[in-house]
């Protein structure tokens, strides 16, 4: 009997993962998230799918969904995370979560399963985390594999670490996907996308009338407008301060004077008031619009869309909720390219019916 290439996704966010798997040709039947303005973004964008907006702890999935082809997700990262020393702690009580990944594995039997996290956590307790789930998983009968993936190296135009394990119960080796040979610059991401000032907030406008780079023309698709132009509005001292900041620069290039009320710039790290470079990946985005990040050309923040576009969502992927509720789902997410490269090098190591021990195992 075929098996179709379905997924479970748990802490899914806005569906980053998600979507890569659809790309993969992967069909998601339940997704489960807590934010109710994420959920809403993935309905919106996967609507053949059922979303459980609920806490993970109390959700037992229904016997339906046993068995998938994969499952995946990554649990909140605050206590791994290396961007954030007030959250970084075992104490931190997200760190619990990860126990109910496993549970859901556990209660799932998934043939395949991605944990997706931030680069810290395999450094964090001297790497007791990653041991403890390796020895967890091995309990399961599952065979892991994990590395920290660069995004940049998958046709993502961001310098994005981020840590992935894979197992499975098949008994296979995974092997991580090759690196792509191209990389992908934030002004071929982007440069095609409008004009935009300080502040304004268009639902749609046309795409700039300029070369477009191949990379844009696949988050386009068949979209014929560029939709979600939202730019947070910032204080004329900001903007005064962003106009001495050359592609690249930082907070440090600011004249002194023109940060006599910041707060402590002690505490500044290097993508603080940080200009993209046009010609190189973007820096993380993730707290972009907290870290003031810089369009590469013009004296402002970066709209949803081009945020979402550094990502790898492509441009028929509506966000919901209200500005800083889209902004803070573009920067959790995991950017779709680089999963994608995951859940394709997953079914290409999968028997397809060649395996006498597997037989004709997928329906694709």
């Amino acid at each position: 009997m075929k098996k179709k290439l379905n997924a479970v996704d748990i802490f899914s966010g806005a569906g980053g993962m998600s979507i890569g798997a659809s790309m993969a040709g992967i069909h998601v039947d339940v997704a489960v998230e807590y934010d109710n303005h994420a959920a809403a973004t993935f309905k919106t964008n996967h609507p053949k799918s059922e979303i459980i907006t609920d806490d993970i702890r109390k959700v037992t999935l229904d016997k339906k969904y046993k068995n998938p082809f994969i499952l995946f997700g990554g649990p909140p990262c605050q206590g791994f995370s290396t961007s954030n020393t007030k959250t970084r702690n075992s104490n931190n009580s997200n760190n619990s979560l990860f126990w109910e990944y496993i549970r859901q594995v556990d209660e799932l039997s998934p043939d395949w399963f991605v944990f997706e996290n931030v680069e810290g956590i395999k450094s964090f307790d001297n790497g007791t985390v990653i041991n403890r789930l390796e020895e967890e998983f091995k309990k399961l009968g599952y065979k892991t594999n994990w590395k920290v993936l660069t995004a940049s190296d998958y046709g993502v135009p961001q310098n994005r670490n981020r840590f992935f394990m894979v197992g499975n119960k098949l008994d296979i080796d995974f092997i991580f996907p090759e690196k792509k040979a191209k990389i992908v610059t934030v002004k071929e991401a982007i440069d095609d996308l409008p004009i935009l000032n300080n502040g304004d907030s268009f639902d749609q406008l046309d795409y700039k009338q300029t070369s477009v780079s191949s990379y844009a023309k696949l988050m386009r698709g068949k979209v014929k407008k560029a939709s979600q132009n939202y730019v947070s509005k910032n204080k004329e001292y900001v903007i005064e301060r962003y106009k001495h900041i050359k592609p690249g620069q930082n907070w440090k290039a600011i004249p002194e004077e023109l940060m006599k009320n910041y707060t402590d710039t002690k505490n500044c790290h290097s993508g603080i008031y940080k200009r993209l470079d046009p010609n190189s990946p973007s820096v993380v985005i993730a707290n972009y619009r907290k870290n003031m990040l810089i369009h590469p050309f013009e004296d402002r923040g970066l709209s949803v869309r081009e945020a979402a576009r550094i990502q790898s969502f492509p441009d028929n992927f509506i966000f919901r909720g209200n500005l800083s509720f889209q902004q803070q789902q573009i920067g959790n997410a995991v950017p779709p390219l680089l999963a994608k490269a995951i859940f394709k090098q997953i079914i290409k190591l999968t028997p397809n019916g060649k395996n006498k021990k597997w037989g004709k195992l997928f329906k694709v």
